[in-house]
């Protein structure tokens, strides 16, 4: 109930907003609230800049972290406090009303107690903003060394090519966002992840399949 108050409160009714992808439960429902009352207000950018800047200033202060969590802090201290991060950090209207009580909407996160799925919504309100844009996030894992034994990322000219790759498949109309990832325990090879697909190219992948061809029994009839 909150989520749909607040994503008629927040803009102008007759306005029409359309969701680039479907996101479901109760992170998702805030994210697209967000989201609807964001592109209404000509402000997409600037949330998700203050909703990502806010969950870094969680991740940067443990003592924030905990109050946002702890669901014993009373409402009223909840909301205080929120509403003095926003004033401090000047934040738009629209991320100040997702955050805190206001005229217009009578709880969202702060009053429900739901800072604590504040890193989780904002995730999944960049997946909106990514498909608003058309853009496409890849995740490359690998492990790589270089001669003093310091890991690395993929050179720049394989990243190149992995990029291109990548864009081929998913086509024209979208832009490839490359993430690296180091992960020794994969032992080499790739690891892709993209559009919700997984493309495992790891040596520890192929080591755990060899392993179990070679448990299985062998078939006589089939030699």
């Amino acid at each position: 109930m909150a989520t749909r108050n607040y994503a008629t409160a927040t803009g102008q009714k007759e306005q029409k907003v359309k969701v680039p992808l479907a996101l479901f439960g109760g992170s998702g429902n805030y994210a697209t609230a967000l989201y609807i009352a964001a592109v209404k207000a000509n402000s997409l950018q600037k949330v998700e800049t203050e909703i990502l800047d806010l969950v870094e200033a969680t991740k940067r202060s443990p003592k924030f972290l905990e109050f946002t969590k702890d669901l014993s802090v009373p409402k009223d201290t909840r909301i205080k406090a929120i509403k003095a991060v926003c004033g401090d950090a000047k934040f738009s209207d629209i991320t100040k009303n997702f955050l805190v009580s206001t005229k217009l909407l009578a709880s969202v996160l702060a009053e429900n107690g739901r800072l604590r799925n504040l890193e989780t919504i904002a995730k999944r309100f960049v997946q909106l903003t990514m498909a608003h844009k058309g853009e496409v996030k890849a995740i490359v894992t690998t492990v790589t060394k270089c001669f003093k034994g310091v890991l690395e990322p993929l050179p720049p000219q394989e990243e190149k090519e992995l990029k291109e790759t990548i864009q081929a498949i998913i086509g024209a109309g979208k832009t490839v966002l490359l993430e690296q990832k180091i992960d020794p325990s994969i032992l080499g090879g790739l690891l892709v992840e993209f559009d919700q697909k997984v493309f495992d190219m790891s040596i520890k992948t192929r080591a755990i399949q060899m392993e179990r061809f070679l448990r299985d029994p062998v078939n006589i009839a089939n030699i």
